[in-house]
C-alpha cells in the first residue's frame, strides 16, 4: 500500500472537504458552523502555502488526513510562532496518521525558522489532547465557555510546543517560497 505525506494542492480541496465537513456539521471540534465550499478550501490552501506548510497524508491514493500551520498573531514580535491543526478522516483515525502529519509539519516548521507551535482544542477531546501531548506539547490554559455550538457552550484548551531551542538573535522565518520543498512533494513514509 502506497503512503506518503506531501504538500497540499488546490485540487485536494474536495478530499479535504470530505474530511472537514462532518467535523464542522456534527461536532464542536471546529467552531465553524457551516462547512466551507470547495472554492473556499482551495483559497485557504493557496493562501496558507504562501508562508506556511499545509500537508496531506495519502493512503493508497486516498487523502486520509491533513495538517497545516497558520499565523499565531499579527504583531511582528510573534512572527516566530504558529498555530497548528490536524484533521484525520473518521475512518482512518487511531492509525498514527495525525502523529506522522505533525512530525512532518514540525520538521518543516523548524527548517523555516519557527520556534513555538500552539494548538487550540475544544474540550473534552481526549484523542486530540493525547496526540498533542505525545508530540511534546504541554497545556497552557483554558478559555472557559468561549464558543457556542450545537446547543451548548464549549471550552477550548491551549497547548504549546517548542519546535527548537530559542535563539537570542533569530532570523525571520522563511516563507514556503524560500524553502527547497522538492523533497516534500514526494515524501514517502
Amino acid at each position: 500500500m502506497s503512503q506518503r505525506i506531501r504538500l497540499a494542492r488546490a485540487k485536494d480541496a474536495q478530499a479535504i472537504q470530505d474530511i472537514y465537513a462532518p467535523i464542522v456539521s456534527h461536532t464542536p471540534i471546529s467552531f465553524e458552523t457551516t462547512p466551507p465550499s470547495i472554492d473556499e478550501i482551495q483559497r485557504r490552501i493557496e493562501h496558507t502555502l504562501t508562508k506556511f506548510p499545509w500537508l496531506v497524508y495519502e493512503d493508497a491514493d486516498r487523502l486520509s488526513g491533513y495538517a497545516y500551520a497558520s499565523q499565531h498573531r499579527t504583531r511582528a514580535a510573534y512572527q516566530w510562532a504558529v498555530d497548528v491543526s490536524v484533521y484525520v478522516h473518521e475512518q482512518s483515525r487511531h492509525r498514527g496518521i495525525g502523529r506522522r502529519l505533525y512530525t512532518a509539519l514540525f520538521q518543516l516548521l523548524r527548517q523555516q525558522g519557527f520556534y513555538n507551535a500552539y494548538a487550540g482544542i475544544t474540550l473534552p477531546n481526549a484523542g486530540s489532547v493525547a496526540l498533542h501531548e505525545a508530540m511534546g506539547m504541554r497545556p497552557l490554559g483554558v478559555y472557559h465557555k468561549v464558543g457556542y455550538k450545537l446547543g451548548t457552550w464549549h471550552d477550548v484548551g491551549w497547548w504549546q510546543g517548542e519546535l527548537q531551542p530559542h535563539s537570542n538573535n533569530p532570523h525571520a522565518p522563511k516563507s514556503m517560497a524560500e524553502m527547497d520543498i522538492f523533497i516534500w512533494e514526494e515524501h514517502i513514509l
